[in-house]
C-alpha cells in the first residue's frame, strides 16, 4: 500500500499580491542589471547606491550600513576603487581618518541607467487621478509596515560574522621552520 502525504494547499494569492511579488522579482533582475552595469557584484553595488544616496561615507559607517564587517568592507572598497568607481580621501574635519567618495563618473553611469525606469515609474503614476493615489499610496504603505512588522529590531539583528583572514601565501625562498627542539611534543609528554 502506498501512502502519500500532500503538503498543505497554499492559499491562492490575490492578483494584487502577485503583482506585488513581481515587482519584487523584477526590481532584483533591474538590481541585476545596475550591477552588470557598473562592473559589480551585489554588495558592491548596495555599498554605491549608499554612497550615491548619502554622499562620502567613513568606512565604519558603510561597514554599519551593510551590516558587515569593517574587514569585509574594505574589500568592497578596494574592488570598487579597483573599478574606478570609488576613492579614499582624507576626511575633511579629521586628518587621521578618510572618506569614501563615489566617482562622478560613476554616479552618472547610475543615474543614466536608473532614471529611464524611476521617470517612466512616476509617468505611470501620472495617469491616475488624486484620490486614485492617495489609495495606491495606502496600500504601498501598509505593505512597507507589514514588512517591515517581519524585521528583528536592530538590537536583536546579531553582529556581522568577522570576515575569515585569507591564507598567507609564502613567498619563494629558503623555507623557514618554525619548529624548535625545546618546543617540540611528542607521544611522551601527554603519557608521562
Amino acid at each position: 500500500m502506498q501512502h502519500s502525504e500532500e503538503a498543505p494547499a497554499r492559499p491562492e494569492a490575490r492578483r494584487p499580491t502577485q503583482l506585488l511579488r513581481d515587482i519584487l522579482d523584477t526590481s532584483e533582475e533591474f538590481e541585476q542589471h545596475v550591477g552588470r552595469t557598473l562592473s559589480v557584484n551585489a554588495r558592491d553595488l548596495e555599498a554605491m547606491e549608499h554612497l550615491i544616496m548619502h554622499g562620502p561615507l567613513a568606512p565604519t559607517e558603510l561597514s554599519r550600513r551593510l551590516n558587515i564587517s569593517t574587514a569585509a568592507v574594505t574589500a568592497v572598497i578596494d574592488r570598487l576603487i579597483g573599478v574606478g568607481h570609488v576613492s579614499r580621501v582624507q576626511h575633511p574635519t579629521d586628518r587621521r581618518s578618510v572618506v569614501v567618495v563615489p566617482n562622478p563618473r560613476s554616479v552618472e553611469t547610475a543615474m543614466a541607467t536608473l532614471m529611464p525606469m524611476i521617470m517612466g515609474i512616476d509617468r505611470v503614476l501620472d495617469e491616475f487621478d488624486d484620490s486614485e493615489k492617495q489609495v495606491i499610496e495606502r496600500y504601498l504603505d501598509r505593505v512597507v509596515t507589514i514588512y517591515r512588522e517581519q524585521l528583528p529590531e536592530p538590537s536583536e539583528v546579531p553582529p556581522p560574522k568577522p570576515a575569515i583572514a585569507p591564507r598567507r601565501v609564502e613567498k619563494p625562498g629558503p623555507r623557514r621552520s618554525s619548529w624548535k627542539p625545546e618546543t617540540h611534543l611528542d607521544a611522551t609528554t601527554f603519557t608521562g
